[in-house]
């Protein structure tokens, strides 16, 4: 495809790829007005959208940036964009299976964080809480913290109510009974530090912030709040950074086991032990790591990789098998069903496991079992290793940013860096020895 648009909007001679695919970025100074003019000449000249992504453009304050993946028959798409840059359409068609964009600096996450999906404020027909307009009001205030926060400000502090209170009572007291036979051995010697030092009790709901502060401390990970579900691209971006977007709002009373969407109990109780843990923790990032860059059907890959080892994951320990998964560790029921010899357990390979569709909404009729942290997470590396992409990257903690590597210039540094560690790995031995 070629990637020559002029800076008046006028379209070069081919713009298309042989099988008639292309992707376009227009800056529009609205979306409300110029986007349905826009769709309406592309309807006109027979295009076919795949994809519309919209993002506030950095270049020029209050406009749009609109990317449109599309299939054009012909000379279709010369004749559209010939007629949008007659209307003065600033526009670039970007080259043959482009790039991604992705976050490099972490305060970027401010945009990726409030691309929400789904189950912010919106609630689905068969939510327990659709007609509950008390409930709904309350997700809203959730929501308004979460889509305001900014990257450096404290998370702010939330009164929970005591019927709030009392669905985290009841979640707490029943799966703290199973922890100790069902949860790996990692998770079990996390959670009383929590209990020690960020408020976990049955009668309390513990504040993200102490447990962003803990975490940090501990592995470097750290919490922002999230309004509701993220696309699985913008979710493993920020895991990339060591950043677990997390809700705050919790689920509604008349069900206390069962909740349609991610919520408080879930992240605190299901993912925040482990994200404690060192391992557990590189393997997590090493996922987000990947993602970076990575082609749309690589990231379904990655995601569903995330749903077997980081919501539904299995290991072995002490000829045992052991729950780490957060899906499982914050469900009373699936809990103790993954521990039957009901649902099919297989072994962790990577390239076997991102090709396996999977349920939502009842219990996993397939796990897969990791031999530990540190094997899943070579395992994951070695699966990156495949992604194509043009270059590496790498999270750099000094400047919460991200490396990419795709230059000489760029592995000499790396290289570098690599002889510092490596001089100071040596100092450690003699002084041991």
């Amino acid at each position: 495809m070629n990637s020559a648009i002029a800076e008046n909007g006028e379209p070069s001679a081919d713009v298309t790829s042989d099988k008639g695919e292309n992707s376009i970025v227009l800056t529009l100074p609205d979306l409300e007005e110029s986007l349905p003019e826009v769709l309406s000449v592309f309807k006109t000249h027979h295009i076919k959208l795949i994809h519309v992504e919209s993002r506030k453009c950095k270049s020029q304050e209050g406009s749009y940036d609109v990317m449109i993946e599309s299939v054009a028959p012909g000379n279709g798409l010369q004749s559209a964009l010939e007629q949008l840059g007659q209307r003065k359409v600033h526009m670039k068609v970007l080259p043959k299976n482009p790039v991604p964009w992705f976050p490099r600096k972490i305060r970027e996450l401010d945009v990726t964080a409030a691309q929400v999906l789904s189950a912010g404020t919106e609630l689905e027909a068969d939510h327990p809480g659709f007609t509950d307009q008390t409930y709904r009001e309350r997700r809203k205030v959730f929501a308004d913290i979460a889509n305001a926060y900014k990257h450096g400000q404290a998370i702010p502090r939330v009164s929970y109510t005591p019927d709030e209170i009392k669905t985290w009572t009841t979640i707490y007291t029943e799966l703290t009974k199973l922890y100790p036979s069902h949860a790996c051995r990692e998770f079990n010697e996390v959670f009383p530090l929590l209990v020690e030092h960020c408020g976990y009790r049955p009668d309390n709901i513990p504040q993200l912030q102490d447990i962003s502060d803990f975490l940090k401390e501990r592995t470097g990970f750290q919490l922002r709040p999230v309004a509701g579900l993220l696309s699985a691209r913008d979710f493993l971006a920020g895991l990339a950074f060591r950043v677990f977007h997390s809700t705050q709002y919790i689920r509604h009373g008349s069900k206390p086991m069962y909740t349609p969407e991610p919520d408080v109990c879930h992240e605190l109780l299901g993912h925040v032990p482990l994200f404690a843990d060192p391992s557990f923790a590189h393997f997590s990032h090493e996922i987000g790591l990947a993602s970076l860059g990575a082609p749309d059907d690589y990231i379904k890959k990655l995601a569903t990789l995330y749903w077997f080892t980081v919501e539904f994951g299995v290991c072995r320990q002490g000829g045992q098998r052991k729950a780490y998964g957060a899906g499982l560790l914050s469900s009373f029921g699936e809990l103790q069903y993954c521990m039957t010899d009901k649902p099919d357990v297989r072994p962790f390979e990577p390239a076997t496991a991102a090709l396996v569709e999977y349920p939502i909404t009842t219990f996993q009729p397939i796990y897969f079992e990791a031999d530990s942290f540190t094997d899943a997470k070579d395992k994951m590396r070695s699966f990156a290793a495949t992604i194509p992409r043009p270059f590496s990257v790498r999270y750099n903690p000094y400047t919460s940013s991200i490396d990419v590597i795709d230059s000489k210039d760029d592995i000499a540094n790396f290289a570098r860096d690599i002889r510092g560690e490596i001089c100071l790995l040596e100092d450690s031995l003699q002084k041991v020895n």
